[in-house]
């Protein structure tokens, strides 16, 4: 007597994988349907890179010790590749705001799927949006004069590294405040700071070159030893200390951030 063979069951693993791409392919076709935030937001670094560099580039070159304007070049578009993935970040905050006002995340809640496929959906997509849109700044960057020096490949590979650890982590966290935010407006404006931080910090003009009171602002937060970092990768500059405090504020910020989104995510609605 034949038996029939039984299918194999599912594990919770490939369960968790396929949930999570089902989110991701939503997450990604709801920002291709609706490309005005993110080209809105992407807005910012361009702009901020092509004044820089065309109005006060001769200036900030003499004042940081360049010959020309293609040295500030050279010192600006790594802290604006940073800046980058804040402001696209602030994106997945309205995203996830929206979703929580409008009913989707407590409709997911109670759908016999993997629950945490719907935050890792989100942080998945805004990753590569984030990796995406450092591309495009990356290569105005280029388009204007921006050539990188003495990196090989391992540099790039780490450059690269650097740049999705840090994607990850702001996009955490960006989750987290789309989630206590009541609406998109609060979420926007929650997340502002991953745009001013990148202002106050080392990305336009040396830390030293600041007032002595304000030092320390621009140099105990993430983003200054990562930009230190990912111009030393770039441009073979002195990385000293800022490596290990750049791969300790990425992943102390995504494991804030993870924590932060899933016991929020996780928390009945009242």
């Amino acid at each position: 007597m034949s038996t029939a063979l039984t299918p194999a069951r599912p594990t919770r693993l490939s369960l968790a994988v396929r949930d999570s791409a089902t989110m991701l392919r939503r997450n990604l076709l709801h920002a291709r349907r609706y490309p005005s935030l993110t080209l809105n937001l992407l807005l910012t670094p361009i702009m901020l890179l092509l004044l820089f560099v065309y109005i006060f580039g001769d200036t900030m070159s003499a004042g940081i010790g360049g010959g020309d304007r293609s040295a500030y070049i050279a010192y600006l578009v790594p802290g604006l590749l940073l800046m980058t993935i804040g402001s696209t970040t602030i994106g997945t905050a309205v995203s996830v705001a929206n979703d929580m006002n409008e009913g989707i995340i407590a409709r997911f809640r109670t759908m016999a799927i993997h629950r945490g496929s719907v935050l890792i959906g989100h942080v998945v997509g805004s990753v590569i949006q984030s990796v995406a849109s450092v591309v495009l700044v990356g290569a105005v960057g280029v388009a204007i004069g921006f050539r990188s020096t003495d990196a090989g490949a391992l540099e790039w590979l780490a450059a690269f590294g650097l740049l999705i650890l840090f994607a990850t982590a702001l996009t955490w966290i960006a989750v987290g405040m789309g989630l206590v935010s009541p609406n998109a407006e609060a979420a926007s404006n929650n997340a502002m700071p991953l745009i001013f931080l990148p202002l106050i910090s080392s990305a336009f003009v040396p830390v030293d070159a600041m007032p002595g009171w304000f030092q320390p602002i621009a140099e105990y937060q993430p983003f200054t030893p990562a930009i230190e970092t990912l111009r030393g990768l770039l441009l073979g500059t002195e990385i000293g200390h800022n490596g290990w405090l750049a791969v300790a504020w990425c992943v102390g910020l995504a494991v804030l951030g993870y924590f932060w989104s899933a016991a929020k995510f996780n928390r009945d609605p009242k």
